[in-house]
């Protein structure tokens, strides 16, 4: 009974995630994000982002939403360390701790 709510589950975020995309293109063609000074907002790398907080937000399980998050931090590394700028090398070790200890005791339960 349980894999039938974790497929109906990604389903609904698989389609919340097209919808998004779907209104988000939408809005770029008719307003034009570029013009309003959010040209980001339409940045290959944060679909990647979007479609993780939606994974996050709807689905039960949370690995898919998490890798996701993992990538997008990879991916965007540089921007990562260039925003927290003298802090990264103080929050990022941290942040690594933080996620892995929190990783642990989640597969520990």
């Amino acid at each position: 009974m349980a894999k039938a709510h974790n497929n109906s589950d990604t389903y609904k975020a698989v389609a919340v995630t097209l919808i998004v995309f779907g209104i988000l293109y939408l809005v770029d063609r008719l307003v034009g994000f570029g013009r309003l000074g959010l040209s980001w907002v339409m940045n290959k790398d944060n679909f990647l982002l979007y479609t993780a907080l939606i994974f996050l937000l709807l689905k039960h399980d949370k690995s898919v939403g998490l890798v996701l998050i993992g990538l997008w931090v990879v991916l965007n590394f540089g921007l990562i360390t260039a925003l927290l700028g003298t802090m990264s090398a103080y929050l990022l070790p941290v942040a690594l701790l933080l996620i892995g200890i929190i990783i642990y005791f989640i597969s520990t339960r």
